[in-house]
């Protein structure tokens, strides 16, 4: 599994460099690029799996060179198959249970957190025999960055009160990755860890945010496989 930053690919500022969206001012060909690269160093010759993320809670099963569903989680009992979401400033969470073989992703913005993304995802997983399931959560905006209208905060902390939070500078705000943790947490799944990349996405210039750079910003990812030959010595993930 991996988190990525915005270093090591081909796009020019203001995208520098690893933008994994599907669009570059219009274009796909030098995201299609770095996602490539990035294929290459991760899983090369593996196929990938990746969604129209819409900010739902819809979970589909891997369909490798189908088009690409609209949801916000994706799961696999197959080997050798990259499960890949898309983020900047929504949690990207990577779930996992090795003896099983079974692998999921998702994407966990405001919406989907109270939605419930993560927790249908789970349920997926579950669905194709995952049992003892643990999790990583990659880098996303922090509570204390994550301003939001005291009406907002209060309709989605309704919901997920591990996500009610204040700024730094004292205004309503949301810390949606307490919430998926917390939501991990009810769902009897374990936390492996917040996976630090540089920080909070708003304020780290390694990471991309649409909260700190709008148009501007580029997307990156969170990933993970099973290795085929390592299935039958409880499907490590990779």
């Amino acid at each position: 599994m991996a988190f990525t930053d915005r270093h090591g690919g081909v796009s020019g500022a203001p995208y520098d460099s690893l933008n994994l969206a599907f669009f570059e001012n219009g274009e796909r060909e030098v995201p299609a690029r770095n996602l490539a690269l990035l294929l290459d160093d991760f899983a090369p010759g593996v196929p990938l799996a990746d969604l129209s993320q819409v900010h739902g809670s819809r979970v589909v099963l891997a369909e490798p060179g189908s088009p690409r569903a609209e949801a916000d989680g994706i799961v696999t009992d197959r080997a050798d198959v990259v499960l890949l979401v898309r983020a900047a400033d929504c949690v990207p969470v990577l779930l996992a249970d090795p003896r099983a073989g079974v692998i999921g992703a998702a994407h966990a913005g405001r919406p989907g957190v109270a939605s419930g993304v993560v927790t249908e995802t789970v349920g997926a997983m579950r669905d194709l025999g995952a049992r003892d399931l643990v999790a990583w959560i990659g880098p996303h905006v922090c509570g204390a960055c994550y301003e939001v209208p005291a009406e907002l905060q209060e309709e989605v902390a309704a919901v997920v009160p591990a996500t009610r939070a204040t700024t730094t500078w004292g205004t309503p705000a949301l810390d949606i990755g307490a919430g998926v943790a917390a939501q991990l947490a009810a769902a009897g799944v374990r936390l492996i860890g917040e996976v630090d990349a540089s920080g909070c996405t708003r304020e780290s210039a390694d990471l991309y945010s649409y909260r700190r750079d709008g148009a501007g910003s580029g997307r990156l990812a969170g990933l993970i496989r099973i290795h085929g030959s390592e299935q039958s010595e409880q499907g490590v993930p990779r």
